[in-house]
């Protein structure tokens, strides 16, 4: 088993890096730290992500420009615009190429105050990087896999982000519920965020983009990654910005869901 164990840990590290560090931190600055914590994040989301690696600077662009342009032809990955979750994450996957490696002409607002560590994305950017990393979690099955079935993880394994990032953008665009009526079709698709540890609240994220708490807005909404995020603002790793206050009066009602009152005190 210990296969699994490895596979439970390797998805919940991915998804905590990809949410705390390309997503609120490089995308959104919901708060800041120094040049020093910023590079051991780079590291450490080469680490993680691995044979799928996404560039801080890249991610940042493409996330700014779905906000501005959710659900609309110019949004970098919209349900609307595909006719399925893998036309979708191909569209995704081009889109964020063409910025990344600056293919397109893209408005300063987009990109004004970007993430990026240049000389060490040469080294992690790169197919031999891609390629040494899917090798090294091949190996890890081959020697720690018990039971045939365990095989079945390793496609997941290797295309680990992409498969978060789908079950935000796809499914948080499709299945779930809202406490806030917007112009993008974005969800709340998890009640209770187990899987992605607050992702999944993207409703409330799209209503109030620059909150480091996704959750929140109803008592069983508990951001995972927003608590840990909490714990490194208390160590000094990060610092948080001024709490957003939260408008209650814009929120729809849930399916027996009580509302809570203080929300802006639990930000």
């Amino acid at each position: 088993m210990a296969i699994v164990i490895i596979f439970i840990v390797h998805w919940y590290l991915t998804i905590f890096i990809h949410s705390f560090f390309l997503h609120r931190y490089a995308s959104h600055k919901q708060f800041t730290m120094s040049r020093g914590w910023e590079k051991f994040f780079y590291i450490m989301t080469w680490m993680t992500l691995g044979s799928n690696y996404l560039s801080a600077y890249g991610y940042g662009v493409m996330h700014r420009m779905h906000h501005a342009f959710a659900d609309t032809k110019d949004d970098p990955h919209s349900p609307k615009f595909s006719k399925n979750v893998f036309e979708m994450m191909w569209q995704t996957r081009t889109r964020y190429n063409n910025i990344n490696y600056q293919k397109i002409d893209i408005d300063e607002k987009f990109t004004s105050g970007a993430v990026q560590w240049h000389a060490f994305e040469k080294i992690a950017d790169t197919w031999y990087s891609r390629l040494f990393y899917a090798f090294a979690i091949i190996a890890l099955y081959a020697f720690l896999a018990t039971a045939w079935w365990q095989w079945l993880l390793l496609p997941i394994h290797l295309v680990m982000a992409p498969i978060q990032g789908a079950i935000v953008n796809w499914f948080s665009h499709i299945f779930g519920y809202r406490n806030f009526e917007l112009k993008n079709t974005s969800t709340n698709s998890l009640p209770f965020d187990f899987l992605l540890l607050g992702e999944n609240y993207h409703n409330n994220h799209h209503k109030y983009g620059s909150r480091a708490n996704f959750g929140g807005i109803r008592w069983h909404e508990i951001d995972i990654t927003y608590q840990i995020i909490k714990v490194f603002n208390f160590l000094g790793i990060v610092k948080l910005k001024k709490p957003v206050t939260v408008n209650l009066k814009t929120t729809v009602p849930g399916p027996s869901l009580e509302v809570e009152e203080k929300v802006a005190k639990r930000v």
